[in-house]
């Protein structure tokens, strides 16, 4: 059956949401120097501003799924798309660190609302099968693309202004608002069912605190108490949801749907995936910038190369998929991030680009075979009314893994260089600090190995 041409225009329109939030944390790290100068923030505050997106976004992730399933998938994406273009610009016209940081915070809960109801806009608008599975691997391509093309796009608009890193996503959450409302319509598809308050609060505060937990370990020396409590506190919570959820005659989150091998495994190498991807795009602006002295435009047109995936995942993964399945993809994807970061491990102060380059190459080779086929196979086979949580959790797994691989790759950098200064110790700290995506992948692969061997298994079952 053909998919009406509506279908594609919603997913152009979707597809310019998920490139708005890419774009939109990668162009705050470049501009982050330029914050610091002019508003004379503390080390603390500009960490702060980065870690209350990610708070927003990791926290609020999960009832943002299931907001969309409830209250409506176009309803919610409109809504949060015009909070994300109001804080954003709040967040240009800042002149306090405390702006900043309320700024990049509802931004983060606006993305948390906005992701999940785009992902479950395809996942409903297209038919489950090859059509599904381009349209996300567009998405997914789209989305990665992103992450790299906003570091170019940072570097050269922190040169005009770094009010402009807020600005740009106004003007482009403005066109996609305008384009979405007549193009998006609601289906009268939504999930039936009260809402779960008591589930909400209890996940939504464990989500923050283990975000929280997970950020405060960039600094290992200041106050590991605090950061054990944030983590203790957060456990709790989170069994305190799962009793909450059992008892529940409209959970906010199915704990059945976690009986599902395939979801579970995708979202592990979800969030092994983003770690290794953040942990080592920070290792390389940190040695491009600081032991090379690289400018950000330098830095950020040297990463583009990363971005290959915004081409190969829209063309050659969609065959790739028809003709190997999704699980082979991901491992061949995974094998190559993992040849990548281990070719980087002999990295030198005198490397030439062209000694990056297969690196480079290899991670934009990794992003397009594992980043869309982990979306297909998170929300494959999940019941319609289901899709937001299902989007819901594979974001929360991408976001999470994000602040994780970003946290322990700070915190080993700095463990490793022991306060020297000299920039042959901070090659040689960044050098161990490489480890960390290193052994995620090696993680990811060997979890991708199993799960080839388990449908081998059931297959070899089924025959019999």
């Amino acid at each position: 059956m053909p998919v009406p041409t509506r279908s594609w225009g919603v997913l152009i329109v979707l597809c310019g949401a998920i490139f708005l939030e890419g774009i939109d944390v990668a162009m705050l790290n470049v501009a982050l120097p330029s914050i610091r100068a002019d508003l004379g923030l503390s080390t603390g505050m500009l960490s702060g501003v980065v870690s209350a997106y990610v708070l927003g976004y990791g926290g609020f992730m999960l009832l943002g799924g299931r907001a969309a399933d409830l209250l409506g998938r176009r309803r919610m994406f409109l809504l949060w798309l015009v909070v994300f273009l109001l804080f954003s610009g709040l967040g240009g016209f800042a002149e306090e660190g405390w702006v900043l940081l309320v700024a990049r915070f509802v931004t983060g809960v606006a993305a948390a609302f906005m992701t999940p109801a785009g992902l479950s806009l395809i996942t409903t608008n297209f038919p489950e099968g090859p059509q599904r599975n381009r349209a996300l691997l567009i998405y997914a391509g789209t989305a990665a693309g992103g992450f790299a093309l906003g570091l170019v796009i940072g570097g050269l608009l922190a040169a005009l202004g770094w009010r402009w890193v807020f600005f740009a996503p106004v003007l482009l959450a403005l066109a996609i608002l305008v384009a979405a409302i007549p193009l998006i319509k609601d289906r009268g598809d939504r999930a039936e069912g009260s809402f779960d308050v008591a589930g909400a609060i209890t996940v939504t505060g464990a989500m923050i605190l283990l975000v929280y937990g997970v950020v405060r370990l960039e600094h290992p020396s200041d106050g590991p108490l605090l950061t054990m409590g944030a983590f203790a506190a957060g456990l709790a919570l989170l069994a305190l949801f799962v009793a909450v959820e059992r008892r529940s005659a409209s959970p906010l989150v199915r704990l059945g749907i976690l009986r599902s091998g395939p979801l579970v495994r995708a979202n592990v190498m979800a969030a092994l995936l983003t770690a290794s991807f953040f942990g080592f795009q920070f290792l390389v602006t940190l040695y491009l910038q600081e032991l090379r002295g690289w400018s950000t435009v330098q830095t950020g047109l040297a990463l583009l190369a990363a971005a290959a995936d915004v081409v190969l995942a829209p063309t050659l993964t969609p065959w790739l998929v028809d003709r190997y399945g999704n699980a082979k993809v991901v491992l061949g994807g995974l094998l190559s991030g993992l040849l990548a970061y281990a070719l980087f491990l002999g990295v030198g102060l005198d490397w030439t680009y062209a000694a990056m380059l297969p690196s480079m190459l290899l991670i934009g080779l990794m992003f397009a075979f594992v980043y869309g086929p982990l979306t297909i196979v998170a929300t494959d086979g999940i019941a319609e009314h289901e899709q937001g949580l299902a989007g819901g959790l594979i974001n929360s797994s991408f976001q999470f893994g994000a602040a994780l691989g970003l946290s322990m790759v700070t915190a080993v950098n700095v463990a490793a260089l022991g306060g020297a200064t000299d920039a042959g110790a901070g090659l040689e700290a960044m050098r161990t600090a490489l480890v960390v995506p290193v052994t995620a992948t090696l993680l990811a692969a060997v979890i991708a190995v199993a799960g080839l061997r388990t449908r081998v298994r059931e297959r070899a079952l089924s025959t019999i």
